[in-house]
């Protein structure tokens, strides 16, 4: 990518909804699965504004969607997540945004976690796996 190119789209006022689309993308980019957004927003007790959760079929997978999506909202928005956990084992890695929480999972981790229906309140978005 030419530095013209990121210098034009870092100039971009990058919302929420934009920066969810820009991590909706980079998951895809990456072939990740199952992806879900849950907008908490009208939750009185909520951590963030949006969960985005989605899965790879390995720890392989799940650490190149976190790497993906760290290097694209990055090089695209400047911003770095403020909280990175689960690096190490990668069947969950978390990648905190702070008004926007993202939640890589290994299937039967998110599975035994079941996030979705923990916060079943929330208005759910799903996106086609490509």
């Amino acid at each position: 990518m030419s530095s013209t190119k990121v210098q034009a789209t870092s100039q971009i006022n990058w919302t929420t909804e934009a920066m969810n689309d820009l991590i909706v993308d980079a998951i895809q980019d990456v072939k990740g699965k199952n992806i879900v957004k849950l907008d908490l927003r009208k939750l009185k007790e909520r951590p963030t504004d949006f969960f985005i959760i989605c899965e790879g079929d390995s720890i392989v997978q799940v650490r190149a969607i976190a790497d993906r999506v760290r290097s694209k909202v990055r090089d695209l928005t400047g911003r770095r997540p403020g909280h990175l956990e689960g690096g190490n084992n990668s069947i969950w890695v978390l990648v905190d945004y702070f008004d926007v929480v993202v939640h890589i999972f290994h299937p039967e981790t998110r599975a035994f976690y079941d996030l979705e229906t923990l916060w079943s309140d929330a208005d759910i978005t799903n996106y086609p796996d490509i």
